[in-house]
């Protein structure tokens, strides 16, 4: 039996606007083991962004449970729970987010930083991480002289910075041209498959779905559907 590595247990995000409260989750309940390809599909407005940053640890609910790893976030301090965060989940943004100032080499490092590995170590992994996105001969370039498809590899390797469990992939070809967007989602579907990586996968666009191994279909802040592919 595969084990649980996030789990979400009648979740609720409530935002005050002024006086009125918007409910971006209504009692969202998921799952995520080890090993797991997951799509998360649904329209806009329907509470993905939020689900992300609950999954992602990156934000405690209103009311409900989350479980990391047995742990319940909402008892962690924010630095304990940065920690592990840091430790067990990578992160691909639609936006890639990488730090304009920052080489490849760099923005790959970072995350490295906050974990304590010493520069030397570092160094050597993210050259690793970048050769394994096929980016080994633009280590030194910045963003802006890469294309979208390279900064969203070096994003990638970003993600892998620090051998996490689970990769959230935030709509990870929403920024690029049809043909790049495959090659980001094959080396998605490897990372599964070769790494035994966890992938999350959140994205409004069903072709993207077709390659996890399971799909959540959410509406209004809850899981209405869920549909196990055949692979």
């Amino acid at each position: 039996m595969k084990r649980s590595i996030i789990k979400l247990e009648n979740v609720w995000k409530t935002y005050k606007m002024g006086d009125v409260e918007v409910n971006a989750l209504q009692g969202l309940n998921l799952n995520i083991n080890e090993g797991e390809f997951v799509a998360i599909m649904g329209p806009s407005g329907s509470g993905k962004s939020t689900a992300v940053n609950m999954i992602g640890c990156l934000d405690v609910p209103t009311k409900g449970k989350i479980t990391l790893e047995q742990h319940d976030i909402s008892k962690l301090s924010e630095s304990e729970l940065a920690q592990i965060r840091g430790r067990k989940i990578g992160f691909i943004f639609q936006q890639f987010n990488l730090i304009p100032t920052m080489t490849a080499l760099e923005n790959v490092m970072l995350p490295m930083i906050f974990q304590g590995l010493n520069e030397e170590k570092r160094t050597e992994r993210a050259i690793k991480l970048l050769e394994l996105v096929e980016l080994g001969d633009r280590i030194n370039h910045k963003p802006t002289e890469l294309s979208g498809g390279q900064q969203q590899r070096v994003a990638i390797a970003r993600a892998l910075a620090n051998n996490p469990e689970v990769v959230i992939a935030d709509e990870p070809t929403g920024n690029l041209d049809s043909k790049t967007g495959t090659n980001v989602l094959d080396f998605l579907q490897k990372l599964h498959k070769k790494e035994n990586k966890t992938i999350v996968m959140v994205t409004h666009d069903a072709n993207l779905s077709r390659v996890a191994e399971r799909i959540e279909f959410l509406k209004d802040g809850i899981i209405v559907k869920s549909l196990d592919n055949e692979r």
